[in-house]
């Protein structure tokens, strides 16, 4: 289909919650789902990183999750149902924010539950950096960027500078 411009810091729009997808809607998803993909991997050839993007991302407000690791997932209406009790620190990057590293404290893992193309509902249980992505990419689906999660005022770095951080 076509990479889509990604909404970068500073837009209002990355702060809108998104609306859940109707069942009825599904047949319009798989082009919002190649858009996702295409822009996923035009960042990732750009940038050298990217293995998610949430919709809101490509000014579409709805709760969907485009995810691709080792192979393609999508997520529709996706919901943290578990966390764990244990918290970890990373330094959290976006394609949001491409050039910007923040630290933000997650759970060290969590369950997913969501819906798949086919509106059949999935849980997985996700653990140290799948868990984090996971809960990067639900938060822009309730408008909140690591930004917003920052552990305090010194929890920003460029990403040039990354050699430096602890």
């Amino acid at each position: 289909m076509a990479v889509k411009p990604i909404l970068l810091l500073g837009n209002p729009e990355l702060y809108e919650v998104s609306v859940p997808v109707k069942e009825e809607e599904l047949h319009t998803l798989e082009p919002i789902v190649q858009n996702l993909h295409d822009t996923l991997f035009n960042f990732r050839e750009k940038h050298g990183y990217g293995r998610a993007i949430a919709a809101p991302q490509i000014s579409i407000k709805k709760r969907l999750i485009y995810m691709h690791v080792d192979k393609p997932v999508v997520f529709v209406n996706p919901d943290i149902t578990r966390k764990s009790k244990e918290v970890i620190e990373v330094w959290d990057d976006c394609m949001s924010f491409p050039e910007l590293l923040v630290k933000v404290k997650r759970y060290k893992s969590c369950s997913i539950t969501f819906r798949n193309l086919k509106w059949e509902e999935h849980t997985l249980f996700l653990k140290d950096d799948l868990s984090e992505l996971l809960q990067h990419e639900c938060d822009h689906l309730d408008g909140i960027l690591a930004v917003s999660r920052a552990i305090d005022e010194r929890s920003f770095a460029l990403k040039s500078q990354k050699h430096l951080l602890k």
